[in-house]
């Protein structure tokens, strides 16, 4: 065991090297929470952070949003201590700095692990890691971690020695043949009722986009396509377009562009099975409302928590968050159905997008100077004809829930400013005619599910950015506690080992949001 813990001393330099060559995309989101003698705890209010890595000096971080005020009179939040915790200890993880204790092996997911209590050595200086490590048994690569970092410098009272550092548990998942990069990381902390010193939270930091590194994006001109000339057809000339398909054309283009861009930068997730189902529903409105065959929409995910959904051209965007947390189909469709109300409304705004001079612009530019915001007076219009849409489709009975998830969100819309806050596009906007028509609140009733806690139907995948379903089964609820609506809970990743593939996986995605 002691040769296993040197081959993971090892593993974790040459993995704390190979990081820096990366500049993945991090999102952590905190919720500050109170008690609640019925709930156990509810949030209080919330913080949101989206930046890029920057391991060449340090962690560092380059924020792609102005982030405000960053936590209480008395207390902040800083986004470089939360990326912080993806790494044990970046310079001096070794036998002279820490003492290694065996404890089992265990299963992490797929892979099976050695597991070790770590502390430092006596009298070693510094912040210290204090925790327990998971190493795989193949490679000895340190693939899952707990703890905590001691104080760098210790106080009179001991009550005070952990306050400056959180504690949490991160996690690292597989992504190409010898290479576990950080991917998830949870951190909590609920103090009893009668400390008042710091503020209880939780928070979940995601990493995604490894593969968007500008390193790694020049392999695509590696590959050269040489087109068969006989295989090459004269066709006859296409007729001239008209000033309105001329426009159209020109708007896709504005489209198009965006995507791309969005796409590039690890924003916009690439086309996979969850744009199958949410395709899916906004045909069932197509359909009922007699709209096929003239309009063509489809469907797209925005890698972002925020509960956002917005429209540029033909394309409807919904964010990885309100997919999250819709409780079933009936809510979605709600979303959807707005989501095509305004792309049935062309905004002239966006056709600038079409000039490729405006659209170069970097990560860090991109959410600041782009926007698919609707206005209040639009908002409106495009909720009643929502409206309209939902009453004719197969979803008609059941608007209640869609009311519920608005009367839920309307109720925490307090305490979730940033949640609810878009980056690109719009709120949920809060139909009254579909709050009106929904039961009451009741928050003791397992059987009333209004909203779902974030992470409960998305997985994302750490390289490039790729969403999908999560395949878990349903579990009955032993108490009102465990609803936990809009609530931040522990969403580790499900530890796999990395097989080359010609072809990527394929989800059950047609199966409904109902199962």
């Amino acid at each position: 065991m002691q040769e296993v813990a040197d081959r993971a001393i090892k593993r974790e330099g040459e993995q704390n090297n190979t990081i820096q060559s990366y500049s993945p995309l991090i999102e952590t989101y905190i919720q500050e929470i109170r008690l609640d003698k019925e709930l156990g705890v509810v949030p209080r209010i919330d913080r949101y952070f989206l930046s890029q890595a920057d391991f060449r000096k340090g962690v560092r971080v380059r924020s792609l949003i102005d982030t405000g005020k960053k936590g209480s009179l008395f207390f902040s939040f800083v986004p470089a201590g939360f990326l912080q915790m993806i790494f044990i200890d970046r310079g001096e993880f070794d036998r002279t700095h820490y003492q290694f204790k065996y404890v089992r092996r265990e299963f992490q997911g797929e892979v099976r692990c050695y597991v070790f209590d770590v502390i430092p050595q006596p009298k070693v200086r510094g912040a210290r890691f204090v925790g327990r490590i998971w190493i795989e048994d193949q490679d000895f690569f340190i693939v899952h971690f707990n703890g905590i970092y001691t104080p760098a410098t210790h106080f009179s009272f001991k009550s005070l020695e952990d306050e400056y550092y959180l504690h949490f548990d991160s996690w690292r998942t597989n992504l190409k043949n010898g290479l576990w990069l950080p991917s998830y990381v949870f951190s909590e902390k609920i103090q009893p009722p009668f400390r008042f010193d710091l503020p209880n939270y939780k928070s979940q930091t995601r990493l995604w986009g490894y593969k968007l590194t500008a390193g790694s994006q020049t392999q695509e001109l590696n590959r050269l396509l040489v087109e068969d000339l006989s295989t090459v057809k004269d066709e006859a000339p296409q007729q001239d377009r008209s000033p309105l398909e001329a426009q159209r054309a020109w708007r896709h283009q504005a489209e198009s562009n965006v995507l791309e861009l969005l796409e590039k930068h690890g924003l916009l997730a690439p086309p996979g099975p969850v744009d199958v189902v949410l395709n899916t529903v906004v045909n069932n409105l197509i359909v009922t409302n007699s709209l096929d065959g003239q309009v063509d929409l489809t469907c797209r995910v925005l890698n972002l928590s925020t509960l956002e959904v917005f429209s540029i051209g033909n394309t409807i965007v919904v964010s990885r968050g309100l997919i999250d947390t819709v409780p079933d189909e009936a809510a979605l469709a709600t979303i959807l159905a707005h989501g095509m109300a305004d792309a049935l409304n062309p905004k002239p705004f966006q056709d600038q997008y079409a000039f490729s001079d405006i659209m170069r612009l970097t990560v860090t530019e991109v959410l600041r100077r782009l926007t698919f915001e609707e206005n209040p007076t639009e908002a409106a219009v495009n909720s009643q004809k929502a409206v309209e849409f939902l009453q004719k489709s197969p979803y008609s009975a059941k608007l209640s829930n869609a009311g519920l998830y608005l009367k839920q969100l309307q109720l925490q819309a307090k305490a979730l400013k940033h949640l609810i806050s878009p980056q690109l596009g719009n709120g949920v906007f809060l139909e009254s005619k579909l709050i009106q028509g929904a039961p009451a609140l009741e928050t003791q009733n397992k059987q009333q599910i209004a909203a779902l806690p974030l992470g409960s139907r998305i997985k994302i995948d750490a390289w490039g950015g790729e969403v999908s379903l999560l395949k878990a089964k349903a579990t009955a609820l032993m108490s009102a506690r465990e609803k936990m609506p809009f609530e931040v809970t522990p969403s580790p990743p499900q530890l796999k080992r990395y097989v080359e593939s010609s072809e990527s996986e394929s989800d059950s995605a047609m199966s409904t949001l109902d199962d």
